[in-house]
């Protein structure tokens, strides 16, 4: 559905979202409430970073009278489906994850435990209570050692550098069989460098603007020969509010199945790109920064860290023509707005 026709929710939907105290899944079930949708937040509380952050996230979207809440981990299986049972959701949106890419490196167990029991548990609730549609968040990290850009969707990605992509990557998967066996219409995206408001404080805006304006030094890895596809939340939820209205339709055959179109032959499964399209420099990304604080910053160049990539890149025409949306958010009026909350949040 293009973005710029009436949403219609006849039946008042009824969505649980898994992850509602964090970043993205704050701005989607936002969104939602808005539009006048139902939604069903279930998020685990984890201290990963600033529990503070989280239910100030929280406390924001109880204000809203169409959302209810539960702390809960994903790991307990029962207690997700006890939740799930009695909301009895039209729609599934997944996105709690035990995310980041350096700290996979670290605890590569809360990975297997989140991203994989996690993501398990919440297909089983969707099977059993047989949703319009699931729609799951995977990534762009999934792509991993490709070097052909931008990314595409039917291209082959075999390679993943981090246990947290493999993760992601084994979701896919998990998600085409469920799809495959019990006909549940299942959308994965792939994220692309996701930033914003109320963004989590390990990703890299946050930590350049913290430490700018404390005068403290930036890392700035591969001695900043980095480029990255930004993409503001504001047009990631967007796209994900669109993808719901579009779940995928098992095909008769594969001769139905248009180029560049990721449906399987076999499923009603589909993997989609959420990027702006727009490969930016890392340097011009803190140069960005730097103009929007008046404020130069304290570089420390470093070499590249383990796992990482030195590009990533998405082709966003499959969502375009899914959805007739694209991200096109500027990175430099992304970062005026992360900026303009921060200040305003922690009072710098």
């Amino acid at each position: 559905m293009p973005e710029d026709l009436p949403h219609e929710t006849p039946k008042q939907q009824r969505v649980l979202i898994t992850g509602t105290a964090g970043f993205i899944g704050f701005h989607l079930a936002r969104l939602l409430l808005d539009e006048g949708f139902q939604v069903c937040g279930y998020d685990g509380m984890t201290d990963y970073y600033d529990v503070n952050l989280k239910r100030r996230r929280h406390q924001t979207l109880m204000q809203h009278a169409g959302f209810s809440a539960t702390e809960a981990m994903l790991e307990d299986g029962d207690r997700l489906w006890e939740v799930a049972e009695a909301f009895r959701p039209d729609v599934i949106v997944h996105l709690a994850a035990q995310a980041g890419v350096r700290y996979s490196l670290e605890q590569p167990r809360a990975y297997i435990d989140s991203n994989i029991i996690g993501t398990f548990n919440v297909m089983e609730a969707a099977r059993k209570l047989g949703v319009d549609h699931l729609l799951m968040a995977s990534t762009s990290s999934v792509y991993g050692a490709n070097e052909e850009m931008p990314f595409t969707e039917t291209e082959k990605a075999d390679t993943q550098l981090t246990i947290y992509a493999a993760t992601k990557k084994a979701n896919e998967s998990m998600a085409h069989s469920y799809a495959h066996l019990w006909n549940i219409p299942t959308t994965m995206f792939r994220f692309f460098t996701v930033y914003g408001s109320w963004g989590r404080p390990d990703l890299a805006l946050f930590k350049f603007v913290d430490a700018i304006i404390d005068g403290n030094p930036i890392d700035i890895y591969n001695h900043g020969d980095m480029y990255r596809d930004f993409t503001h939340v504001g047009d990631l939820v967007r796209a994900i509010r669109l993808l719901i209205d579009v779940p995928p339709v098992r095909p008769a055959s594969k001769d139905e199945i248009e180029e560049g179109d990721s449906l399987s032959p076999v499923a009603p499964y589909r993997v989609v790109n959420i990027g702006n399209s727009d490969k930016v420099s890392l340097l011009a990304f803190i140069e960005a920064i730097e103009a929007e604080l008046g404020i130069e910053a304290i570089r420390n160049y470093m070499p590249m860290q383990m796992g990482d990539v030195q590009a990533t890149w998405a082709d966003a025409s499959l969502l375009q023509r899914l959805t007739g949306y694209r991200p096109q958010t500027d990175f430099r009026d992304g970062i005026a707005n992360f900026v303009t909350w921060f200040r305003n949040y922690y009072q710098k």
